[in-house]
């Protein structure tokens, strides 16, 4: 679980210059441990990071304090004389340059943090917006399946003295149910040519059916002309062709070739 810091600490809150307070004390340990090493250590470049830090936690207005505070504590910590607030002119010169340098961190800092919000409050527009449109898309699908049953009871009624034109217009409908869903699983792109010859030919034995061929997304209206080519050659097949024999084998390959499909169907047995 990743923390987004940014949320937690609200720029001008409290907890920002607490933060700010802990980065300046970390800074100021930091130099101390280092001028025990060495003398000739510099001042400020401990504080440069907490200037930093405080600025991407906490917002510009928590950068700047880290800034005062940590300039006024390495003023009167680790500038000679120590533990006083006199300044030559070399150290006037060395404190301004240090407030400066911490003013131009904390504006690319809050230019940097502010850049960032704006991506995620983005993401989370584009996130809440493709969550509704998906949401519209499966309230669409199930009120298309809905009337779907609707118009299959209504032929069923009104054919219910012509059984095979019945079960011949149900059968068509049903397969362009079966396409529908394949076209709503990709968002209304189209339709896979594999997975239509799969839904329309699910029913029969896998091992007397072979598919040969390149991955092809249909555009959504070919997609549905295909479904309706394919529920025909398989209902022949069923009632004449390679389908009626229990021996009977199906083989279908396709290929495309300069915006052209070509589809062969061999029935055989």
């Amino acid at each position: 679980y990743r923390v987004n810091w940014r949320s937690c600490v609200r720029p001008g809150s409290a907890e920002a210059y607490s933060f700010a307070i802990v980065c300046v004390v970390i800074a100021s340990l930091a130099r101390w441990g280092l001028g025990q090493l060495s003398e000739g250590i510099l001042v400020f470049p401990t504080y440069y990071p907490a200037v930093l830090f405080a600025a991407l936690i906490g917002g510009a207005v928590a950068g700047i304090f880290a800034a005062i505070l940590g300039g006024i504590v390495g003023w009167w910590a680790f500038m000679p004389p120590r533990f006083t607030f006199s300044l030559t002119i070399a150290q006037q010169i060395g404190l301004l340059t240090y407030l400066l340098a911490s003013l131009l961190i904390v504006w690319g800092a809050d230019h940097y943090r502010r850049l960032t919000q704006r991506l995620e409050d983005e993401e989370k527009l584009r996130k809440d917006e493709e969550k509704f449109r998906k949401l519209a898309v499966d309230e669409l699908a199930h009120r298309l399946k809905n009337k779907l049953a609707t118009i299959q009871s209504i032929i069923s009624f009104q054919l219910r003295d012509e059984p095979q034109i019945r079960d011949a217009i149900l059968s068509r409908l049903t397969a362009l149910s079966a396409t529908d869903d394949l076209i709503m699983a990709t968002q209304g792109q189209g339709a896979r040519l594999r997975d239509i010859l799969s839904a329309e030919l699910r029913p029969y034995e896998v091992s007397r059916v072979s598919m040969t061929g390149a991955d092809i997304l249909l555009p959504s209206k070919l997609a549905l002309m295909m479904a309706l080519l394919v529920h025909e050659l398989a209902t022949n097949a069923t009632k004449y062709g390679a389908l009626a024999s229990s021996v009977g084998k199906l083989s279908i390959r396709w290929s495309l070739a300069g915006g052209r499909l070509e589809l062969e169907w061999r029935e055989s047995g």
